[in-house]
């Protein structure tokens, strides 16, 4: 991925100020990690997190009672400061830029534990990326992160495509896709879940994108027109309303590998 994507990325992010307010499902994504993290019963982990945000799954592994010493990491120096900011005056969390889609290795490795919540399909192809992340782990260690599904905002890419216009945010992976990248290192089932989150319309739906700066386009996407957007919202309006409100689904899938021994 070039420099200049993920320097595009980390200013979405970082100039996402309300982001902790805004990002239910990632919220929600983060302490069903935690918890699935927390399960592995490992005493004090010398752990690395990907993409740390504001502190969602930094803070609720912590809750979880989990130890050791931490090197918690962000694209953007913004969100490394909100989640320093958040988690408080904790002497074995280390935090740090570090870009993760670089090829660099991070400092201070290799690890008992590599974790991050709806982080890695930002950091490019899936397949190279989880290949990457397996060699900062100690022999034995936990490679462990959740990501979202090609399924996910079905029901927008659907809107958008009856107004004639193409899908800007960033292309996903298929889960079987996902499923299938390197079995043989896999400590459990991939587990795949499609959660559902509720906003009062479209443009509410869009204003809680753009609150959490995910609207970086896809690498050569030309923007929507002002008509056919209007056209998608209306559509989505219509067909994705239930109980008074617009429902829009994520499919959230979670990956465990553990490097051999």
């Amino acid at each position: 991925m070039s420099a200049k994507r993920q320097a595009e990325i980390a200013r979405s992010f970082g100039a996402a100020s309300d982001y902790a307010a805004q990002a239910r499902m990632q919220r929600i994504a983060a302490d069903m990690l935690a918890q699935r993290v927390a399960a592995l019963g490992l005493d004090a982990p010398h752990l690395l997190e990907i993409g740390c945000g504001t502190g969602f799954l930094t803070s609720a592994m912590r809750m979880r009672g989990m130890g050791g010493e931490w090197l918690v990491t962000d694209l953007s120096p913004a969100m490394v400061d909100r989640c320093r900011e958040t988690m408080g005056d904790d002497p074995a969390l280390h935090f740090a830029r570090f870009d993760a889609a670089s090829g660099d290795a991070p400092s201070g490795g290799p690890f008992d534990i590599v974790t991050a919540s709806l982080a890695v399909q930002w950091l490019g192809p899936l397949e190279p990326v989880v290949e990457r992340m397996l060699g900062w782990l100690k022999p034995g260690g936990h490679l462990i992160f959740n990501t979202l599904g090609s399924r996910t905002f079905a029901a927008w890419n659907a809107a958008l495509a009856q107004a004639g216009a193409k899908p800007g945010t960033l292309p996903l992976e298929d889960a079987a896709h996902i499923a299938a990248i390197r079995p043989d290192l896999q400590a459990a089932a991939t587990h795949i879940e499609l959660l559902q989150e509720d906003h009062a319309d479209a443009r509410a739906f869009l204003s809680a994108l753009r609150g959490i700066g995910a609207t970086v386009p896809a690498p050569g996407h030309r923007p929507v027109s002002a008509a056919a957007l209007r056209g998608a919202m209306r559509q989505l309006d219509a067909d994705a309303r239930e109980d008074g409100v617009v429902r829009i689904g994520y499919e959230l899938v979670t990956c465990h590998y553990t490097r051999p021994l």
